[in-house]
């Protein structure tokens, strides 16, 4: 095992990275001075800027010269004999005499200081904190008078050491009091405490705190930060495997359910077919009984209905007969009507040609000629005519008509058959 200390060393490397950051003051102050006697002595326009510097322009000639500011850069110009000065603002522009004036400018615009500190806590461990501060120049005629803006390359260079150094500082020595769980777990009497101690050195030098916030807080040894770590790990082991067991429990619990239900269901489904079969096989036999019933019914009403049939056959053939014996004894009385009208019809006539003489026969014919004469053709004249023996040949005609008709009447013939 190395005899080395780690963190030791850390703290020596760091504070020589301070001392080595404050000893390059002179070097910016030599170059500022340089340059601006080069601007003195030569005409044209000069301009100093780099890095956080502010880009100021310089422009005339010799003692007959301007300083443009831009407008988010604090100034201050000064005058040899004066106590106070001749310009102090924010963006403010003058003329300049190199022989006897003087000017100082600083960036207006908020800075923003990152603070790594490593820090022991109650426990005698390692911590590295790791914070950053936003801060801005609020009152530039106080802190021109006490922070040193003479580095052109870069003004707020120390007074960002300063400021770092200082909350390195109260963040060591809040820690100091704090164990590591209640560094890691509540930050915020850390970032009170950086807070009140930089508010106190920045009132007095015209600067303001905007804003103190702490990003992280680490152990620095790694066994420390496992062995912290190691019971919020067991713990989360041991709720993921009770987590696993609740899990594997419902599981085997949920499959047993299942299977029982399964079973369950088996069963009913089992009593159901059973219960289905059954009642399938009592629906069966029923359905015989009534086919039976149904067929013996049907063979009765067929044995009904040939019975009806051969009685209706036997009652057609009845009125058939009947009929037929109807009809024969109406044609016979038929028969014997015509015969018996035959009879009835000779008789009268023998008694017609019995009892009518001629002179009835005339004085029927006399009756019958105005019907025979409506019907005769109209003719287109008329003429008496006396029936003797000397008639026409056409009243002969007629009169043999008349005779006819008169033999008709009485049953014989006429002269002409």
């Amino acid at each position: 095992m190395s005899g080395s200390n780690q963190y030791l060393d850390d703290v020596i490397q760091q504070q020589a990275n301070v001392q080595m950051e404050l000893r390059k003051v002179a070097a910016p102050m030599s170059m500022s001075r340089a340059r601006m006697s080069a601007s003195g002595s030569g005409g044209g326009q000069a301009g100093a800027s780099g890095g956080n510097g502010v880009d100021v322009r310089i422009s005339g000639f010799w003692r007959w010269k301007s300083v443009l500011v831009p407008p988010n850069a604090w100034v201050v110009h000064t005058r040899r004999g004066q106590a106070e000065p001749l310009h102090l603002g924010l963006g403010v522009s003058f003329r300049f005499d190199p022989t006897r004036d003087s000017f100082l400018v600083a960036p207006a615009t908020m800075q923003t200081l990152a603070i790594n500190a490593r820090c022991i806590c109650a426990e005698r461990q390692g911590i590295l904190v790791q914070a950053y501060v936003q801060w801005v120049i609020d009152d530039f005629s106080a802190a021109y008078r006490t922070l040193d803006f003479s580095d052109t390359d870069d003004p707020m260079r120390i007074v960002n050491v300063q400021l770092r150094e200082q909350a390195e500082a109260s963040i060591k020595d809040k820690v100091a009091t704090l164990s590591i769980d209640e560094v890691l777990a509540d930050r915020r009497p850390i970032i009170e405490e950086l807070t009140a101690r930089l508010r106190s050195v920045a009132e007095g030098q015209g600067l303001k705190i905007v804003q103190v916030q702490i990003k992280e807080a680490v152990v620095s040894s790694t066994t420390v930060w496992e062995a912290i770590q190691k019971p919020f790990r067991e713990e989360k082991i041991r709720l993921a495997r009770m987590a696993e067991l609740d899990r594997e429990r419902a599981v085997h619990q949920r499959e047993v359910e299942d299977r029982n239900a399964a079973e369950r269901a088996r069963i009913s489904a089992d009593a159901e077919t059973e219960r289905l079969r059954r009642a399938q096989e009592v629906e069966l036999a029923t359905s015989r009984a009534q086919l039976e019933e149904a067929r013996v019914h049907a063979e009765l009403a067929q044995i009904e209905a040939q019975r009806r049939l051969d009685a209706a056959r036997a009652e057609a053939d009845l009125a058939t007969l009947g009929h037929t014996l109807e009809r024969a004894k109406r044609t016979h009385d038929a028969t014997v009507a015509r015969d018996q009208k035959t009879l009835d019809l000779d008789a009268a006539r023998r008694r017609v040609e019995a009892d009518v003489s001629p002179g009835h026969l005339d004085e029927l014919l006399v009756r019958a000629l105005p019907e025979l004469v409506r019907h005769l053709p109209r003719p287109e004249r008329s003429e008496v005519i006396h029936i003797g023996d000397g008639a026409p040949e056409g009243v002969a005609a007629l009169a043999g008509l008349v005779r006819g008709l008169r033999a008709v009447l009485k049953g014989g013939e006429s002269p002409g058959r």
